[in-house]
């Protein structure tokens, strides 16, 4: 896609899941990729990955949760790669419970995690993008969000707040050439749908009822979300900003 290139991308949670396949393409697209995840281990797999296709990519174990942390990270990527003009927020948990049993303690972990994650990582790279000239900001949501999800009223909290958040610095920041889109994913199969699956009573009859609510008859793949957050980062997206965008085989169809 047109202008991504040479372009320095963050990707949080990129060491497995549908972060692993967004390093992968955006890494096929000629982007040097920084890939943020606390698993170093899967981090690192993922930046290999990327280095045997072809492409370029470090790895970088970070807690988006911990500022200082982002903070000493971040500049570690402007050395390493060049100052950041695409960021990917892309990591999250979850956990499948319905809110009366639910804790505080559970409640913080979600936001820590799906909200102020995505805030450190705004509040750190988005001063790197203002120097550079501009840049994209695409943020992974959830349909959550959008229509709401039995047994995810926290996460689907955080993630409206998430786009809440990326409409309000779409308007603040319009003039000063930094984009904000959204990406909403469906159920997806991936490990973390697992592990959310697996907190409930019958697994198994959840991600059968999952996948029995998507008119594609199916659930997502990794693979289902690059093109689209490709395309928003890309150069070709110049004029698109604070929009929401379902990739979920038309389980929400929001006008």
């Amino acid at each position: 896609m047109k202008g991504l290139s040479g372009k320095t991308v963050i990707i949080t949670g990129g060491g497995g899941g549908i972060g692993r396949a967004l390093c992968l393409r955006f890494a096929a697209e000629g982007s040097r990729v920084a890939v943020l995840d606390r698993d170093e281990a899967a981090a690192q797999s993922t930046a290999e990955l990327v280095t045997e296709a072809g492409g370029k990519a470090v790895a970088y174990a970070a807690d988006i949760t911990d500022y200082a942390s982002i903070v000493e990270t971040v500049e570690k990527i402007e050395r390493d790669l060049g100052v950041p003009t695409v960021l990917v927020n892309n990591a999250g948990f979850d956990r499948f419970m319905p809110f009366l049993k639910t804790e505080p303690g559970m409640w913080q972990q979600l936001i820590d995690i799906n909200l102020t994650g995505a805030l450190n990582m705004h509040h750190v790279v988005l001063p790197k993008m203002l120097e550079a000239g501009g840049g994209k900001v695409i943020n992974i949501a959830s349909d959550a969000a959008r229509v709401g999800s039995s047994g995810e009223a926290v996460y689907a909290a955080c993630k409206a707040g998430l786009i809440g958040l990326s409409k309000t610095l779409a308007r603040e920041l319009a003039s000063k050439n930094i984009n904000f889109n959204v990406v909403c994913p469906g159920p997806t199969d991936t490990a973390l749908l697992k592990s959310v699956a697996a907190t409930s009573n019958n697994p198994e009859k959840l991600l059968e009822a999952f996948k029995n609510a998507v008119p594609k008859r199916r659930l997502g793949q990794p693979e289902d979300y690059p093109g689209i957050v490709c395309l928003l980062a890309s150069d070709d997206a110049d004029f698109i900003t604070g929009q929401v965008i379902s990739v979920s085989g038309g389980l929400t169809m929001a006008g």
